[in-house]
């Protein structure tokens, strides 16, 4: 074949394949890769544990339909207060976070985190995506849900200060991840500093705070057992987490990839990551004991008055549910009932 009828050839496949390219959909046979975004580090169970082997599991279930990149620490920008509204608006696809970081938007979901109301991760994860059915649809209507979960109960972290009795409390700076666990605080005596928990060991480190209420399982990979020297297994709240999703982005996934996701939420995934959080709390009491520190377990008796100087907290809780239409009360039980359910199958 000459030259000039080779060119022309190589022009008229060249222009086919252009109107192959044009008629097919578009990213057609290409997966659609979502971005998950988070604010703790790599390796927390969050990350390690629970989204990477989450992703993995909806990719496999899709055919590789539907791939994930994960950003931990706020790669993508923002701080952990607007993770929520980073999944709203698609500036992520998907974001993980505590609804309690904007205090006072969420106000029902809020119950979970009042003064010794949860339990276990397990049975209060459980309680969590039962109650969602019922009661939590409208507030979070604008993002898809993925999963609602619970860490354990937590316990105080102190850098100096022993805390044995509500005494001890007394005008300690405590930093509170909620108004509900800010309230509770203030109920036992002690001073609540509101801040995102990445921002506690360095707030213990510089004296900004004299300690924390959080879980050992978060304690351990923000090294906060290297900053306090006594830790206080109180059960003083349970935090709440939000998996979530933009809507639009979940809408326009293709058939297999919604399958995927929908297949990994839900009650199965709840008890998967409430087991894998009170798991989590060993390795960190076993941290903190390494380094010296001591753990305190407070007494029946003592407890008992923690769980009696907070109540008016829960009752100002129902109270501003009862303003804003609901049944305070009503909610309360539901949420108890629950979670005294959830505990009682697993034997707790």
């Amino acid at each position: 074949m000459k030259p000039r009828r080779i060119a022309a050839a190589r022009r008229a496949l060249a222009a086919l394949a252009a109107l192959v390219l044009m008629a097919a959909p578009a990213g057609a046979g290409a997966a659609e890769t979502l971005r998950i975004h988070h604010f703790l580090s790599p390796k927390s169970v969050t990350h390690a544990k629970f989204l990477l082997p989450w992703a993995e599991r909806v990719t496999q279930a899709a055919g590789g339909q539907v791939t994930f990149d994960i950003y931990p620490a706020m790669q993508l920008g923002g701080s952990p207060r607007q993770l929520f509204d980073q999944a709203r608006d698609g500036v992520a696809d998907l974001t993980w976070t505590l609804p309690g970081y904007t205090a006072g938007r969420f106000p029902i979901v809020e119950l979970f985190e009042l003064p010794f109301v949860g339990g276990s991760a397990e049975a209060t994860s459980l309680a969590l995506t039962a109650f969602q059915k019922t009661h939590l649809r409208d507030e979070f209507a604008d993002v898809h849900p993925i999963l609602l979960h619970a860490h354990a109960p937590a316990s105080f972290h102190m850098v100096d200060k022993r805390i044995a009795r509500m005494a001890d409390l007394k005008d300690v700076k405590l930093r509170a991840p909620s108004r509900a666990v800010a309230a509770a605080l203030r109920a036992l005596g002690a001073v609540p500093v509101g801040m995102p928990v990445p921002e506690v060991h360095q707030a213990m480190a510089r004296g900004v705070v004299d300690g924390a209420a959080i879980p050992f399982e978060v304690a351990l990979p923000l090294r906060i057992h290297e900053v306090a020297r006594s830790h206080t297994r109180v059960g003083l709240y349970t935090g709440v987490f939000l998996l979530s999703m933009n809507k639009a982005r979940y809408a326009a996934l293709p058939d297999a990839a919604r399958a995927a996701i929908d297949g990994e939420t839900g009650a199965g995934l709840a008890r998967r990551i409430g087991r894998l959080w009170d798991a989590a709390e060993e390795p960190g009491r076993a941290a903190a004991t390494a380094r010296g520190n001591e753990i305190v377990t407070l007494a029946a008796d003592e407890r008992a008055r923690w769980i009696a100087a907070t109540q008016p907290v829960i009752d100002a809780w129902i109270a501003d549910m009862d303003k804003r239409g609901y049944d305070g009360a009503g909610l309360l039980a539901d949420a108890r009932r629950l979670i005294a359910e959830f505990e009682a199958a697993r034997g707790g």
